[in-house]
């Protein structure tokens, strides 16, 4: 799922046809069918989250199983677009892929069948092609980071708990991190998870290091290892699989997971996760499709709409008052109280604000366009993060 961030400069104009919205053909409900291609299968979270997000959509507007075809474990490669292919013949009237990667050849597919509409998660390619006139392709990811932060609240408490029960220093409130690639989507992801950990614990530190896999157990498990050899007292990822709660369970080490409830692995350390919730953009996308009304060329929602969640919390690991103080970070994220990259919450470059690095040019200009406000306006341009900023406080070994 090479979901790697390929541009940074965007004009207003730019941003503004990002976000508009395409008409389509209206279909009766009983006669749509839906394509679907993943890169994984049910075993692997990431790709479970947009199968659940299907089942989701399939049970909201009453369609039956047959009105749904799903591909599974499809590489990024040329069987994406033989996949899409297959699709579009077999009937399909919208086609979804998920993983960056399979964007370029789930488009060809789409210039080839222009009465069909096609969908991708991660990318960052729709709003062009609309440019240059095409009605029938589209981005859709969600707010992530908003449930990355309200997570990152809960590892806070739990370094605070761990401080004042004498386990350990102040000082020694590291956190490790099992990134899958340096891209943005994960950068943006830990980084926000990180600012919601130093919300609640000030003098916490992070190290990230990475597995170069979406989805690879004994990689991931290895890594949490790692870290926690590296004095990492409290484990989080971006990666798919259940390697890393795993390992915590093993040594003992408290963790925060990504896409499933990790508890049923670690129940004695897993404090709790977040998670995608590609329901209401599949059951909105469809929908739109079986009313002939607009669908977004690039479509990005959040906690305020529940397309990200964080699953409850697991109070066997979780310090004293975490679920109410989650609850509260949630309603001030929705409010708009707290945005998860406040400026003023950050330095980069040993010591400076975002902003005065912005204004020394070189390679922090290219986030002008972001910055505004007193926060950096992730995903609001376009659906894919855009954040791959490494700020102060986090060791991230690329």
């Amino acid at each position: 799922m090479n979901r790697k961030f390929i541009s940074l400069a965007v004009s207003a104009a730019m941003a503004a046809s990002m976000f508009s919205a395409a008409a389509v053909q209206a279909v009766d409900v009983s006669e749509i069918k839906v394509g679907v291609i993943y890169v994984g299968d049910e075993n692997e979270g990431y790709t479970a989250s947009h199968m659940k997000g299907i089942q989701e959509m399939k049970e909201a507007l009453g369609l039956s199983d047959d009105q749904i075809i799903e591909k599974t474990q499809i590489p990024e490669d040329e069987s994406c677009y033989d996949a899409a292919v297959d699709l579009a013949e077999s009937g399909c009237n919208i086609i979804f892929a998920t993983s960056f990667g399979h964007e370029s050849y789930l488009f060809q597919a789409a210039g080839e069948y222009e009465d069909i509409q096609f969908a991708h998660a991660t990318g960052t390619q729709a709003a062009t092609f609309a440019e240059n006139g095409s009605t029938n392709v589209h981005n859709y990811f969600t707010a992530i980071h908003e449930a990355r932060y309200v997570a990152g609240v809960a590892a806070g408490m739990k370094l605070n708990e761990m401080i004042e029960n004498g386990d350990i220093k102040e000082d020694e409130a590291k956190i490790g991190y099992v990134g899958a690639f340096p891209y943005a989507e994960v950068k943006s992801g830990f980084t926000s998870f990180f600012l919601g950990a130093r919300s609640i614990c000030p003098s916490a530190t992070m190290e990230v290091q990475y597995t170069q896999s979406w989805a690879d157990m004994a990689k991931e498990q290895e890594t949490a290892k790692k870290l926690i050899s590296d004095k990492c007292v409290l484990i989080s990822q971006h990666a798919d699989t259940t390697g890393a709660p795993s390992a915590c369970q093993e040594l003992g080490v408290p963790c925060v997971g990504y896409n499933i409830d990790m508890s049923a692995v670690a129940p004695d350390v897993a404090i709790t996760s977040s998670s995608n919730n590609w329901g209401p953009y599949y059951t909105e996308a469809v929908k739109s499709v079986i009313d002939g009304t607009e669908l977004a060329v690039d479509w990005c929602k959040g906690l305020e709409d529940g397309s990200c969640y964080v699953f409850p919390v697991n109070e066997k690991a979780a310090a004293e008052g975490t679920a109410e103080k989650l609850a509260e970070t949630e309603e001030k994220i929705k409010s708009g109280e707290i945005k998860v990259f406040d400026t003023s919450t950050f330095t980069v470059d040993g010591g400076k604000t975002l902003e005065d690095a912005i204004a020394e040019g070189g390679d922090y200009a290219a986030y002008a366009d972001y910055v505004a406000d007193g926060y950096f306006h992730e995903s609001e341009f376009r659906s894919a993060p855009a954040f791959d900023l490494t700020i102060d406080g986090i060791d991230s070994q690329e």
